[in-house]
């Protein structure tokens, strides 16, 4: 396995669900941005794209709409890699099938049932070995979207999150490792639940994704929003005091210092680590 701390050669797109699937939308929507033509630009290739439904009840179903848009963006092969065992997410056929992939897209559905059939699968290994060291674009929408990071928000009602433990966290995909993902994130109300995932780790980043919106992560740190909404960072590093290893279970929480940031499209931002040790906003690239 690559090194967890070198700097990936691919790309992750993380979307935040209800994003935009047919290249001519309304009139209203003719200057939007399609984050799905993004993902296709990103590619090295336009040969192969693998959806991976896994997370959805009705994969089938899933998967058939982005097969549809991407044929329509010129993607000369659309792949759908329907695991839906253990067995599946390591047998031969699924890694021939990821080997000529130059990009997969995970739909939306359960993340949980993302992480408990892919998790330590040989399919997981080869999509974060080729996203280590190929120019290889991982995307996945709403769950797919929430499975990419360590930690992963399982669990917790909209409306909640201001109590102890009334949030589930645990290990994601970890292809983006100190961030925390949540989804639908403004339409939702989800921000006091991810306020309490940065409680727990401050050295964690919080990263709420609005709908048919996203973030293009690229050399494993650098972000840049795309899509038509808002993504909202939650930063913890300089926060000055916090009660959630104090109050019990059941019982608020405190934390003070709480950094927020609200970025549209065009906006950039450098997570710590890597070769930067402070969050920092930046402005849009010009090109």
């Amino acid at each position: 396995m690559p090194n967890q701390f070198t700097t990936p050669k691919g790309k992750l797109i993380a979307i935040g669900g209800h994003e935009q699937r047919e290249k001519d939308g309304p009139a209203r929507e003719q200057s939007a941005e399609f984050i799905l033509q993004r993902f296709v630009d990103e590619l090295a290739r336009k040969d192969t794209v693998v959806v991976i439904p896994t997370a959805s009840e009705e994969p089938e179903e899933a998967a058939q709409d982005y097969v549809t848009v991407f044929t329509e963006l010129g993607i000369k092969k659309v792949e759908v890699l329907d695991i839906r065992s253990r067995e599946q997410a390591n047998s031969t056929e699924a890694l021939e099938t990821l080997n000529r992939a130059d990009g997969v897209m995970f739909t939306g559905g359960d993340q949980l049932r993302l992480t408990a059939l892919l998790g330590g699968t040989l399919v997981l290994a080869r999509i974060t070995e080729r996203y280590q060291r190929e120019a290889f674009v991982v995307a996945g929408t709403s769950a797919g979207a929430a499975a990419m990071s360590t930690p992963m928000i399982y669990q917790g009602r909209n409306d909640a999150g201001f109590l102890k433990d009334e949030i589930h966290i645990t290990t994601g995909l970890q292809l983006l490792r100190d961030v925390a993902i949540d989804t639908h994130f403004i339409a939702r109300g989800r921000i006091v639940r991810m306020a309490q995932i940065i409680a727990t780790n401050p050295g964690c980043i919080g990263l709420g994704l609005e709908e048919d919106t996203a973030v293009l992560v690229t050399k494993g740190n650098e972000l840049e929003v795309i899509g038509n909404g808002m993504v909202v960072l939650l930063d913890g590093h300089e926060c000055t005091s916090n009660t959630i290893y104090e109050v019990r279970p059941g019982e608020v929480f405190s934390i003070r210092d709480l950094r927020l940031h609200l970025l549209a499209k065009g906006q950039c931002f450098k997570l710590p680590g890597f070769a930067s040790t402070k969050a920092s906003l930046e402005k849009p690239v010009k090109e």
